[in-house]
């Protein structure tokens, strides 16, 4: 049997110190503030689309369409090339940031549109302030319908940002591939890298299914 093949418990433990580092210092910062920048700006966007002038909200719902409909990857290269004077690691963190507020804002807009009709007619009937009426009725209603669909965006982003390598960024996964052409073994640094992913997804998809049971028992 090729050697390559057979796991030695060596080779995991020499590689596991070099893939940490790059889950702490580029992965879960990337995943920590482009989800930061995404929740955010996911929210802004839906409501602009929702109560800006409609030649406002068309010119922001055609960049949301074409950042959805292009590869993570051509936009880090273009933001790369384009915004020389940042680093690397500052634009894909925005990159990540923004394409994944397009897909939120998507969300935060089926989470207002979820709300009945009958809470926007009973804050009219209130006299309720238009900020009021988002901030104390629309808003809290329609965010608790998202949390799931949120919690799922930022774990897809967290398997995605392999993607970084684009632009020279090296995180867990291409620690654990240059790891592997140094010492000729992939088997165990890649098998290492999943299981990293995998104990940081888990907590988190558990922590979004506590979060929306609250909800739903306070709601």
């Amino acid at each position: 049997m090729n050697d390559g093949l057979q796991w030695s418990w060596e080779t995991a433990w020499e590689a596991l110190p070099t893939l940490l580092e790059g889950f702490f210092t580029v992965t879960l910062v990337v995943t920590v503030a482009g989800s930061a920048i995404a929740v955010v700006l996911g929210l802004v966007i839906a409501m602009v689309r929702r109560v800006a002038p409609r030649p406002i909200a068309g010119i922001v719902t055609f960049f949301v369409n074409f950042i959805r409909m292009t590869p993570i990857v051509v936009q880090l290269m273009f933001a790369y090339f384009f915004f020389l004077s940042f680093d690397a690691l500052t634009i894909g963190i925005a990159v990540f940031g923004i394409h994944y507020a397009t897909y939120m804002a998507e969300v935060y807009r089926a989470g207002i549109d979820a709300v009945p009709r009958g809470q926007w007619e009973a804050a009219t009937a209130l006299s309720l302030s238009r900020g009021r009426t988002w901030g104390a009725v629309i808003l809290p209603q329609a965010i608790r319908a998202t949390v799931p669909a949120l919690g799922n965006y930022v774990i897809s982003m967290l398997k995605d940002t392999p993607f970084l390598i684009a632009i020279t960024v090296s995180d867990m996964v291409s620690n654990a591939l240059e790891f592997g052409g140094d010492h000729f073994r992939y088997l165990e640094p890649i098998t290492l890298a999943g299981i990293i992913f995998l104990v940081a997804s888990y907590p988190a998809s558990v922590l979004i299914r506590r979060l929306e049971k609250r909800l739903e028992y306070a709601s």
